[in-house]
C-alpha cells in the first residue's frame, strides 16, 4: 500500500479455525480480511477475492508466496494496453537444492489428442514475454476481465488447471497473457496443499482435470474426437502396462464422468465468449505467432531476417554449408541477421566465432543422438532426426524478442517449422528436393532391404513435401530443372519459387589459375557424409579408375574431403589413390591437379565442388546428374560423361592435350563468377524478401487468406 493510498490488501480466510482472523484484526488492522464460513478450494476463495476486491488490478497471491520488495512495478507495467488480461510473476523456489518445477513462463500444446503442460527455464528472456496461462498463486489480472470470464471455474475444484484453464479462455477470447521476469516471487511448491493431500489423491486430481478441462475447451469437432480416441488408447494402455503422468486412466475417467453435466454447461459458456479458434488459442502464445498478430510491422530501418540450419556453418567443410556462409555472410552486410543453427557437438559453437560476430544474434541447439527407430511413422527420418522442442521454442524466442520479418530456413527438412504467419515471410531453400534425391538413389545397385527402406523414406519424403512447400511464401532452388521438377508436382508453386537466389559462393576469394599442373592427376573432392558423394567414389574407383590407369599406368587419384571412407573400404585399393582427407584450403590442390571429377550418379540440386572447380580454372569431367543446373552441352564449360567408359574417355583426353581445355575452363570461371557469385544473388534474395513482405502485409491488412 505504500505509495499509493488507494491500493488494498485483502486476505481471503478459506474457513480456517486457528485464529488467523482475529490475528490479522489486531495485528494488521489496514488489511481487508475476507472471512469465509467454509473451506471453497482454491478457485472458490480467489473468485470471493475478485468479488470484493475495489481496484481494476487484483494480484493473486498464494499464503506460500514471497515477493520481492519490487515486484509490483514491473507486474503492473505490463498492463500496457486494454487487450491484456494477465501478467504472471518469474517463480523461482524456496530451497533451492529442489529441481525448479515452476518458472511463470508457462507453455501448453496440443498433442494429438491431450495436452502437454510445462514451465520453461529459459534464462534468456529478460522482459515481457507471452505465456499460456498466469499462475493463480503469483499473478495480476484485470478484474473486470476475470469476472466476465466467470473466474476460476468450480469444475476444476478442488484444485490444480483452474489458472490454465482461465488462461485458455482468455486467448480464446482474443486477449494477452504475458509473463514479466523482473517480477520475483519464491515459493514453497505444494506448502499447503502437500501438507493436507496425498501425493496419490493429488495425482488424481490432476488427471480428472485434465478430462474436464478438454472436454470444455475443446470446440473443434476434429480435435474433441482425437481427443476421445486418444483417452480411450491411454486407458487401455495404462491398464495393460501400468499408470504413467503422460496418460489417462480408466479411474481418471470414472472420476471425471459424473462432472459430464457440468462439464458440458461450462463447455456452452466457454464456446460463447470465444472469438478465436482452438488452434489459434495454442499458437498465439508462442512468440513468433505472437508477434505476427500482435507486433507492429516495420521494416523501415531494415529487414530482420531469422537464418535456420540444420547443421554448422563455419568452417563450411561441405557444399551445403558453403552456400549456406555465402548466404549469411551477405545477408548480415545488408540486415539485421539473427542465426539459429543445430550442431553436433558444444565444441562446435566457439568455432561459429567468425560467423557470429557478424550477426545480430545466434542461437546453437546442440541435438542429443536421435535412437529413434522410425520406420513405420509417416514422418521421414531426416525430419524426425531434427523435430525438437527446444528448438521449435528457440525460434519463437527470437522471432519475437528481435521482431523478425523474414524465417529463412535451409533443408527441407527444416519446413518442419514453417509457421501459418500472416505478416511474417517464410522462405525454404531446397538445397536438393528430397524425394527426388532418394528417387534417384533408388535407381543404384544395392541390396533388397535397403532398397524397401530408402522405398519407404521416399513416399514419406513425397508426402511431407507435399504438404510443407504449398505453407511457404518463398521456395529457392538450386536448378531450374529442380523447379521444373517441383511443379510436375506443385504447378501452384511457379509465382513463389525463384532457382536463381541462393546456389552460390563468394567468388572473390578464387584464383583461376592458368599454369602448370601435376600431369595424369585426377581430384574428387567432397563430404562423404554425404551419402551421394560416397556413392559416386565407389563407382568411379569400381569402373572408371581402372579404364584410365589400363591406358595410362602412371595416372592417379587425389580424393579430399571430411570424413573420407578408409581405404580398405574402397571397391579396389592400390598404388593409383591417394586419400589426401579434410584440407583447410581448396585453392592448392585445384590449382595443383590436372582433371576435377565429378562422378554423382544420385542426388539433387547444385555441386558447389564444381562452382569452386570452375572459379580456379581446373577443367571439369562430370555425369550429367553431377552438373545438374550448370551444364547440359558437352565440351561448352565441362565434359559431360555418364557411361563409364566415356568417362574415362574425356579424362584421357585431357591428360592427353590439356592445353585444348583452356579455352573450355575459361568459359567455366566466366559462367561461375557471373551467374553464381553469392552477393549478386543476395541483393535479389533481399529484394524477393521485400516484395514477399509487401505482398503479405497488404494481404493481411485487407483480411484475405
Amino acid at each position: 500500500m505504500t505509495g499509493n493510498p488507494g491500493n488494498e490488501i485483502i486476505v481471503v480466510d478459506n474457513g480456517s479455525t486457528d485464529g488467523s482472523v482475529q490475528y490479522l484484526h489486531q495485528s494488521f488492522p489496514q488489511v481487508k480480511v475476507l472471512a469465509l464460513p467454509k473451506n471453497l478450494g482454491f478457485g472458490g476463495g480467489s473468485n470471493a477475492g475478485f468479488q470484493a476486491a475495489s481496484n481494476d488490478i487484483v494480484v493473486l497471491l498464494n499464503s506460500d508466496m514471497r515477493v520481492s520488495p519490487d515486484f509490483l512495478g514491473p507486474l503492473l507495467d505490463g498492463f500496457h494496453d486494454e487487450k491484456v488480461f494477465a501478467v504472471a510473476c518469474q517463480i523461482l523456489f524456496t530451497d533451492p537444492a529442489k529441481p525448479r518445477e515452476e518458472s511463470g513462463l508457462t507453455q501448453v500444446w496440443w498433442d494429438r489428442g491431450r495436452i502437454g503442460v510445462r514451465h520453461r527455464i529459459d534464462d534468456e528472456i529478460h522482459e515481457l514475454f507471452p505465456c499460456f496461462y498466469p499462475g493463480g498463486g503469483s499473478s495480476a489480472f484485470d478484474r473486470r476481465k476475470f469476472l466476465e470470464l466467470g473466474g476460476f471455474d468450480h469444475l476444476l475444484r478442488p484444485f490444480y488447471l483452474e489458472d490454465t484453464d482461465l488462461g485458455m479462455q482468455a486467448w480464446k477470447r482474443g486477449w494477452k497473457v504475458y509473463y514479466q521476469p523482473r517480477s520475483l516471487v519464491w515459493h514453497e511448491h505444494r506448502g499447503t496443499i502437500g501438507k493436507t493431500f496425498s501425493r496419490e489423491y493429488i495425482d488424481s486430481i490432476i488427471q480428472k482435470n485434465f478430462l474436464l478441462f478438454l472436454w470444455k475447451n475443446t470446440h473443434s469437432p476434429q480435435r474433441i474426437f482425437s481427443h476421445f480416441m486418444r483417452t480411450a488408447a491411454d486407458a487401455i494402455i495404462t491398464w495393460i502396462a501400468g499408470p504413467s503422468p503422460e496418460r489417462t486412466s480408466l479411474g481418471a475417467i470414472l472420476r471425471a464422468f459424473p462432472q459430464l453435466p457440468a462439464a458440458l454447461q461450462a463447455r456452452w459458456k466457454a464456446r460463447s465468449l470465444a472469438v478465436v479458434s482452438d488452434e489459434e488459442a495454442f499458437r498465439r502464445p508462442l512468440g513468433g505467432y505472437f508477434h505476427d498478430r500482435f507486433g507492429v510491422a516495420d521494416t523501415s530501418a531494415g529487414l530482420n531476417v531469422l537464418f535456420l540450419s540444420p547443421y554448422g556453418i563455419y568452417p563450411p567443410v561441405h557444399g551445403g554449408a558453403l552456400f549456406m556462409y555465402g548466404t549469411t555472410k551477405a545477408l548480415a552486410a545488408r540486415c539485421r541477421l539473427h542465426l539459429v543453427a543445430v550442431l553436433d557437438e558444444d565444441w562446435q559453437v566457439e568455432q561459429h566465432q567468425p560467423l557470429t560476430n557478424l550477426c545480430a544474434s545466434h542461437d546453437f541447439l546442440v541435438r542429443l543422438p536421435n535412437k529413434t527407430f522410425t520406420f513405420g511413422a509417416l514422418q521421414p527420418h531426416a525430419v524426425s532426426e531434427f523435430a525438437h522442442a527446444d528448438l521449435d521454442w528457440i525460434l519463437h524466442r527470437q522471432i519475437y524478442l528481435n521482431k523478425v520479418d523474414v524465417l529463412q530456413i535451409d533443408y527441407t527438412n527444416m519446413g518442419q517449422y514453417a509457421g501459418d504467419y500472416n505478416r511474417i515471410v517464410t522462405a525454404l531453400f531446397e538445397h536438393d528436393i528430397y524425394f527426388q534425391s532418394i528417387g534417384r538413389g533408388l535407381q543404384q545397385r544395392g541390396p533388397v532391404f535397403r532398397k524397401m527402406s530408402a522405398g519407404f523414406e521416399y513416399l514419406r519424403a513425397l508426402r511431407f513435401e507435399m504438404r510443407t512447400l504449398p505453407k511457404m511464401d518463398l521456395i529457392q532452388t538450386c536448378t531450374e530443372e529442380n523447379s521444373a521438377y517441383l511443379f510436375s508436382f506443385l504447378p501452384q508453386l511457379r509465382d513463389r519459387t525463384d532457382a536463381t537466389l541462393r546456389a552460390g559462393i563468394d567468388t572473390t576469394p578464387y584464383r583461376k589459375y592458368t599454369g602448370h599442373r601435376e600431369p595424369l592427376t585426377m581430384l574428387f573432392v567432397g563430404s562423404f557424409r554425404h551419402v551421394p558423394n560416397a556413392e559416386a567414389l565407389t563407382w568411379f574407383v569400381k569402373h572408371v579408375l581402372p579404364r584410365v590407369t589400363a591406358r595410362e599406368d602412371a595416372a592417379r587419384l587425389v580424393i579430399i574431403g571430411s570424413d573420407p571412407p578408409p581405404r580398405h573400404s574402397l571397391p579396389i585399393a592400390d598404388r593409383h589413390i591417394e586419400i589426401r582427407g579434410f584440407v583447410e584450403d581448396l585453392h592448392e590442390p585445384f590449382s595443383r591437379y590436372a582433371v576435377f571429377v565429378c562422378p554423382i550418379l544420385s542426388g539433387s540440386g547444385v555441386r558447389v565442388k564444381l562452382i569452386e572447380a570452375f572459379c580456379t580454372g581446373i577443367p571439369v569431367v562430370s555425369t550429367r546428374i553431377g552438373a545438374e543446373g550448370l551444364a547440359t552441352k558437352d565440351g561448352e564449360i565441362c565434359r559431360l560423361a555418364d557411361d563409364p567408359n566415356q568417362f574415362a574417355e574425356q579424362i584421357l583426353e585431357i591428360f592427353a592435350k590439356p592445353e585444348e581445355s583452356i579455352a573450355m575452363a575459361e568459359r567455366a570461371y566466366e559462367f561461375s563468377t557471373t551467374h553464381r557469385d553469392i552477393a549478386k544473388m543476395t541483393d535479389r534474395l533481399v529484394e524477393s524478401y521485400h516484395t514477399a513482405l509487401a505482398k503479405k502485409r497488404k494481404s493481411a491488412l485487407a483480411g484475405l487468406p
